[in-house]
């Protein structure tokens, strides 16, 4: 491909709903947007109806949005490429993008999971594909069906990289969706992805009958043990206190449109995990992210006693007050992670 950028071309590479929810954000900001899409019929009726019916159905689409199944026209010419794909397809997709990139396109991604070989974040994977492209990560509390309906929003593009920063802030900053910065990539994706898991915990609680008490005692108790695990990685701490961190789980583990709370609460009230995830239709990042972060926490000695009772229950064949347990019988420790030494 020609090395020829459009600053106004922009291709997302997904036909999700966040994917499709970024897309309409940057078309009507004056970005041509071209999405890349493997379902033939929703190609039709993105480009004929301007609604992306499986996904976002109801919300009308700016008409500056292209629909395709050719990854190369999609990605030809455009200053920026969003990755909105599961995480078990990313490396996939990514992969097929090759030779079709340029060294200069700006690589975001929006995807909130963990590869289990060699377990890399998304930006990992970029990274190792595309060693030369400047790359970036976007997370925060962001329920797509409400961005796609114009609700007021936030979140957080974070790189190592200025020029990417300021670029995608100005790029995706409207009257209802606000962009901040943040150089701790790390951090904003790790964030991104343990609080899956939480919400799934959260769901369950619900669906058990437990009140508001017991789900503001698991989302901080849940913050800090995310902010414990990040911190054994290299991140920041502090990226938690922010919206990819404690703004992300509020969001996640309150709203019955996050599909892992839905998880969750199906699991609560009865349903085997299988169950569950037929029944939800879509893919809920923290069931695979459990299973990831459970090895790894177990064979590095970090102390994460929810993601150890959450995957005895899924996979283990325990019950499903054996979360209650791990949350009230573990070991006495402080109410805010790192304010005191461990056992001090």
């Amino acid at each position: 491909m020609k090395n020829e950028l459009n600053s106004k071309k922009a291709s997302v590479i997904g036909g999700g709903s966040f994917g499709t929810a970024i897309a309409n954000i940057l078309a009507e900001n004056g970005f041509q947007v071209c999405q890349w899409m493997r379902n033939p019929q929703a190609i039709i009726e993105m480009n004929t109806l301007h609604e992306n019916k499986k996904y976002l159905p109801g919300v009308a689409l700016h008409e500056a949005i292209e629909a395709t199944d050719d990854l190369q026209h999609a990605i030809a010419h455009s200053s920026v490429l969003f990755y909105a794909i599961p995480s078990q397809s990313f490396r996939e997709i990514v992969e097929k993008t090759q030779g079709l990139v340029a060294p200069e396109q700006i690589l975001i991604s929006t995807t909130k999971g963990i590869e289990p070989q060699g377990f890399n974040l998304m930006s990992d994977v970029l990274r190792q594909v595309f060693p030369v492209n400047p790359v970036g990560v976007i997370s925060g509390p962001n329920l797509a069906k409400e961005i796609a309906n114009r609700q007021l929003a936030a979140s957080v593009i974070a790189s190592k990289n200025k020029r990417v920063r300021d670029f995608i802030q100005k790029s995706l900053s409207c009257s209802f969706f606000r962009i901040y910065v943040n150089a701790d990539m790390y951090g904003v994706e790790l964030g991104g992805a343990l609080k899956n898991i939480y919400a799934i915990i959260t769901g369950m609680a619900v669906a058990l009958g437990y009140g508001e008490n017991t789900k503001a005692m698991l989302i901080t108790r849940s913050l800090a043990e995310m902010s414990r695990f990040a911190v054994s990685q290299g991140a920041n701490p502090m990226t938690f206190l922010g919206l990819a961190g404690v703004g992300d789980l509020v969001a996640t583990c309150v709203s019955p449109l996050s599909r892992n709370y839905r998880v969750g609460y199906a699991v609560g009230k009865g349903e085997n995990l299988e169950q569950a995830i037929a029944s939800l239709g879509e893919v809920a990042e923290g069931i695979n992210t459990l299973r990831y972060i459970h090895h790894h926490a177990t064979e590095n000695g970090i102390y994460m006693p929810l993601v150890s009772a959450l995957h005895a229950v899924l996979f283990e064949g325990a019950g499903v007050d054996q979360v209650a347990n791990a949350l009230m019988t573990g070991e006495q420790n402080t109410d805010v992670e790192f304010s005191l030494p461990r056992g001090a």
